[in-house]
């Protein structure tokens, strides 16, 4: 099987593909106003025949950037008489108690294209008052005059009944056939009004804008001859059809950084690391994830920007935090002479100064260029010299702001940026009770092994492994995601209580939507994996259980309960065995593999050195601006399995940099990884 994944990130355009037991890998700067632009630039730089290829894997940031410039369809909102409020009121919490200027999520969709039908349904899914199909009718009428784009219709209860919400949309999608329309129980049946809302909104406010995106790279295959499948990444870590892509974009939102963190899980197994932490560097953002046993956490809640103000979405996402420190992110100066960096990214028009496309205030990878960490003849494996000189005028402007020389100004940035990413790799260890000293910090991207090791020292983690191809991993990663979708059914009632009539009623309606997603993208031998959120009554929050049947949860419970307590006592420190547990959810996650096998097989074949190089010699900075080391220099492609560098020294190949101290050790491992082991103490040169 030949397969191609590529991942579109903000900066860089990565491509990973494997055809006849080959790996063949390309990186090109992405086309902002073309994405898709970046994709055939790749495809050509790799001499790689779409056409050739059984299918394509792709990931890209633009559903969530969509949200975050809040530049989306013009959207309207159709709820339950009386309801109308729901989404604008939100949660009756203050997240951020102590900041005098919070406010709310502002809404997507303003309160004048929010509108009521009457209807009505009880949580039981009984129907209490019937929906009227001629109020519908003028509604959509009423629609068509104000000119908007998207539709998300979200009754109340709908998650228990969608009847009302079936009815609508038939009528929409016959009145309104150039509208995107979402109903809220296509995307999510599951209780928690406010959170079913917003997740229905966002779906149908960058409905649009993905559907014109997908279009293009559809057109493109055509074009290019393609007649094999067109995978999406989720945010679930799994993949999806183009064709449930479009129907379910906002699953899109975290589609490109989860793959890295799906082959970080997978070096983390071959390598019998229990507990890693993925680190993922990039262009605009960096991303960070803890990974046990393999896998990363999945969280059922997400909120897309700030954590207090941005857009709560409630379907599963791989747990990554991140950060906009990436090696494009613009350092600058506050009112008061405060050095920052970010979040604001250079991108790839115009890019850092140094790529000489226009770009003149100083980011990361400008800094790491006048420090000495990158080399300006191999950059891109020599496809893109970079300019010294511009990166030295960048910086020295901000210098003159803060009284400092350009060396110095580099310095500070990079010292700002270790400490701002080292932040969020605690974020997902030590504030969830995980000790960083036994972990192992996996780092790719195109910059992140060179500032994983300052990262690394930062929070005590002992030792950073850089897999092999780190500049496109997340792409390499695409290639062993399995195609995944969830499935949710609200079922609440006691464990060892509930009605087992309606029990397997929910399982049954469960398993007939996991196969007629099998037989919509046209696969066979699926994985049924079952599982029931549980808490204890009282509790608000839940923890998923896995169950094979009905009869865990009705009859024969016990192992269903030790297993709940068990978990509950492992994230919380205690459990209560003599207090009555609550079925909340029913879930299916439904999977069928892909090339885990394949991908897996290259990853342990034994390292081969490919040719041999004269060692080199520059002068790195540090800790010290005005002490630089001498640092050696090396080509990876030419290090044999087994060999022992001592720090400092700088390990160079086409798409990425290693950065290793003074006093810190690295070897190259059988299978090609650089494994480095942190100097236990000193200090750096």
């Amino acid at each position: 099987m030949s397969i191609v994944g590529v991942d579109i990130g903000g900066t860089f355009t990565d491509l990973v593909a494997y055809r006849a037991n080959t790996i063949i890998t390309s990186k090109t700067l992405t086309v902002p106003a073309d994405p898709t632009e970046g994709m055939v630039n790749a495809l050509a730089l790799a001499e790689c025949s779409l056409a050739a290829m059984d299918e394509v894997i792709h990931g890209s940031t633009i559903a969530i950037n969509t949200v975050l410039e809040r530049n989306g369809a013009k959207t309207a909102l159709i709820t339950t008489k009386g309801m109308r409020d729901v989404y604008a009121i939100g949660r009756g919490n203050r997240p951020d108690a102590f900041n005098l200027f919070f406010r709310r999520p502002r809404p997507l969709v303003p309160r004048d294209l929010t509108f009521e039908l009457p209807e009505r349904i009880n949580a039981a899914g009984r129907v209490l008052e019937p929906l009227d199909p001629a109020a519908a009718a003028q509604l959509a009428e009423k629609l068509i005059a104000l000119d908007v784009e998207a539709v998300a219709v979200c009754f109340l209860h709908s998650y228990a009944n969608p009847a009302h919400e079936v009815l609508t949309g038939e009528i929409l999608r016959r009145e309104l056939p150039h509208l995107f329309v979402t109903l809220s129980h296509e995307i999510l049946r599951e209780f928690r009004e406010y959170e079913r809302t917003s997740t229905t909104v966002l779906n149908a406010f960058v409905g649009p804008r993905v559907s014109r995106y997908l279009n293009r790279i559809e057109d493109f295959a055509k074009k290019s001859r393609f007649g094999g499948q067109i995978s999406i990444m989720r945010s679930n870590g799994g993949t999806m059809s183009i064709g449930e892509a479009r129907r379910t974009p906002v699953a899109m939102m975290e589609s490109g950084p989860v793959a890295g963190m799906i082959g970080a899980g997978r070096v983390a197994e071959l390598l019998d690391i229990d507990c890693a932490i993925g680190f993922d560097m990039g262009g605009t953002t960096a991303k960070t994830s803890l990974i046990t046993g393999g896998v990363s956490p999945i969280e059922e809640g997400y909120v897309i920007g700030d954590v207090f103000t941005g857009q709560p979405m409630q379907l599963p996402v791989v747990d990554i935090v991140e950060v906009g420190t990436g090696g494009g992110s613009i350092a600058w100066c506050d009112q008061r002479g405060g050095l920052h960096v970010g979040p604001v990214s250079a991108g790839a028009d115009p890019g850092p100064a140094c790529y000489c496309r226009g770009g003149e205030k100083p980011t990361v990878t400008d800094a790491d260029l006048v420090l000495g960490r990158l080399n300006d003849r191999r950059f891109l494996g020599g496809h893109m010299p970079l300019d010294r000189g511009r990166a030295e005028a960048a910086l020295g402007k901000i210098g003159q702001e803060l009284g400092f020389d350009a060396v110095t100004a580099a310095q500070g940035i990079t010292t700002i940026v270790d400490n701002a990413m080292s932040l969020a790799v605690r974020a997902v260890s030590v504030k969830r009770g995980i000790d960083p000293r036994e972990t192992v910090l996996i780092a790719f991207g195109g910059a992140g092994p060179l500032h994983a090791v300052a990262i690394a020292r930062e929070i005590s983690i002992p030792k950073v492994v850089i897999p092999k191809l780190p500049g496109a991993f997340s792409a390499l990663g695409m290639l062993m995601a399995q195609w995944r979708q969830d499935f949710v059914h609200t079922m609440i009632g006691e464990l060892g209580k509930v009605d087992a009539g309606l029990t397997a009623t929910a399982f049954a309606e469960l398993s007939a939507a996991g196969a007629a997603a099998l037989a919509r993208d046209r696969l066979t031998g699926g994985r049924f994996n079952f599982a029931a959120d549980l808490r204890y009554r009282g509790q608000e929050h839940t923890i998923p259980i896995a169950v094979t049947g009905t009869e865990d949860l009705t009859t024969a419970t016990h192992a269903t309960r030790a297993r709940f307590d068990g978990q509950h006592d492992r994230r919380y420190g205690h459990a209560a065995p003599d207090q009555s547990i609550e079925i909340v959810n029913l879930r299916l996650v439904l999977t069928v593999p892909r090339m885990q096998d394949s991908i897996g097989l290259w990853l342990t074949h034994p390292w081969m050195p490919d040719g041999t190089a004269p060692e080199e010699r520059r002068p790195v900075v540090f800790s010290n601006p005005k002490h630089p080391v001498e640092t050696l220099i090396l080509w990876r492609p030419h290090l044999a399995a087994g060999r022992q560098i001592a720090g400092p020294a700088l390990i160079e190949e086409a798409n990425s940099t290693t950065l290793i101290g003074p006093g810190d050790r690295a070897v190259i491992d059988a299978i090609g990884n650089i494994i480095v082991t942190l100097e236990e103490s000193g200090s750096q040169g």
